[in-house]
């Protein structure tokens, strides 16, 4: 009976073990056993495949199609950081190959596609911006420049919404100086972003609260800045719903600082 069993668990184990090997005969066999995983959509056994064609060697007539490969099977299972790596490997010693541009757009699309949700770290968000950048500047005809160009504009989007929801929470805090500071810088960014306008209305509301409760020998010129926003509202953006809701905090600050110039304390 223990012999009966100890050959069962043997085999059990056996079979588990070879369950996450692959076997291949030569580059030519591994790559082909690689494409054929890889478009059934078994992309960790694909990787394999392709790890594989590198056991006979990096210079073989199969180590470049097995490098790009790589980089795809580790992207389709969402392994973006090992992605990105070998999308480089692949334009580094593959300079010639006229499928670096189709690798470095890859690549740029892996840090698209892990640029995390608006309120964590933006880090991949940036470096998707810079690498998107980068191809365009060296591939201006490839045909997915149109795509990256549209793939930058999502990304800044992200890192502006970022910056006016940190404005915002500043100024549900009562942190008025630090909330009109981040929607001037989120404007001064990304003035091309559909939030854009609102973040000078949000500076403008913010810089009449702040001047409220500032010193009485700095409340004008925090007034004057918060006019400052309206007119550059309203010569950016004349057709921004929010033109009448500026024109409200406007005349608010106009009344404040009138009543300053009554009380002597400007000119």
């Amino acid at each position: 009976m223990n012999c009966r069993i100890i050959a069962l668990c043997c085999l059990a184990l056996a079979g588990c073990a070879g369950s996450g090997r692959v076997n291949y005969t030569s580059p030519e066999d591994a790559y082909n056993r690689g494409m054929a995983a890889f478009n059934d959509g078994r992309y960790t056994r694909a990787a394999q495949y392709f790890q594989g064609v590198f056991d006979f060697g990096r210079t073989h007539e199969w180590a470049d199609d097995a490098r790009l490969q790589l980089a795809r099977s580790y992207r389709m299972n969402r392994d973006y950081i090992l992605a990105a790596n070998e999308y480089s490997s692949f334009s580094s010693m593959y300079r010639g190959d006229e499928r670096v541009p189709v690798a470095e757009f890859e690549r740029a699309m892996t840090f698209f596609e892990r640029s995390p949700a608006v309120e964590l770290d933006q880090s991949s968000t940036r470096r998707g911006i810079d690498v998107f950048n980068l191809f365009i500047q060296r591939f201006p005809e490839h045909d997915s420049v149109e795509v990256a160009m549209v793939r930058v504009g999502e990304l800044r989007e992200k890192l502006a919404d970022k910056l006016f929801h940190a404005a915002g929470l500043y100024e549900r805090r009562g942190l008025y100086e630090a909330a009109a500071l981040t929607y001037e810088l989120m404007f001064d960014q990304y003035p091309d972003t559909p939030l854009a306008d609102d973040a000078l209305l949000g500076a403008i509301r913010c810089y009449i609260e702040f001047s409220a409760r500032s010193i009485q020998q700095r409340q004008a010129e925090r007034l004057e800045t918060a006019i400052g926003h309206y007119e550059r509202l309203v010569q950016i953006f004349p057709d921004s719903d929010l033109i009448e809701a500026a024109s409200e905090l406007r005349s608010e600050a106009d009344v404040r600082l009138d009543r300053l110039v009554a009380q002597g304390t400007i000119p």
